[in-house]
């Protein structure tokens, strides 16, 4: 089977997009840019020789990002999920991604970028705290993260152990 690659629609920013997200990321690049053909205007209007897409791998995942205008916007009922080996990367995840972002969409771990996207930065771990076997620890740890932006391994550590 082919991999599977998210298709992320914008209005002009495809190239912008690719090129933020690809300075975020360490194992991150472009892959190439396309611009439009002169044929097909009548269809989607956009202008010839302007950027139409922007591939771009994270840590091998590939990404496609689309300029298809203002119709279709970004949504919570889509998000990416980042994983922080320690604090250090959760801060650094965290602020890169959330800088010129929607600060009111952030809550327990979530973020909402510059462009609209959702994105979840959790720590490594963090099934096994919301899956713990003795749900006083769960509901604890629960608890916790929804009185945090973002998450804080050590207070949630605390919080799970009582």
């Amino acid at each position: 089977m082919k991999q599977i690659r998210l298709n992320l629609w914008f209005d002009t920013e495809a190239e912008e997009a690719a090129r933020f997200y690809v300075s975020v990321f360490k194992d991150a690049r472009i892959v190439r840019v396309t611009n439009c053909p002169a044929v097909g205007q009548e269809v989607h209007g956009t202008p010839a020789g302007s950027v139409m897409t922007g591939e771009f791998e994270v840590n091998g995942q590939p990404f496609l990002a689309l300029n298809r205008g203002p119709a279709f916007r970004f949504s919570e009922a889509l998000s990416l999920e980042v994983t922080g080996a320690d604090q250090a990367e959760i801060d650094y995840y965290w602020q890169e991604l959330s800088e010129g972002g929607d600060p009111s969409a952030q809550q327990c771990g979530s973020l909402k970028d510059r462009y609209g996207l959702s994105w979840q930065i959790v720590p490594e771990g963090w099934e096994e705290m919301l899956h713990h076997p003795e749900r006083e620890r769960t509901e604890r740890a629960f608890r916790a993260m929804l009185e945090m932006k973002k998450l804080d391994i050590a207070g949630l550590k605390r919080a799970i152990d009582g």
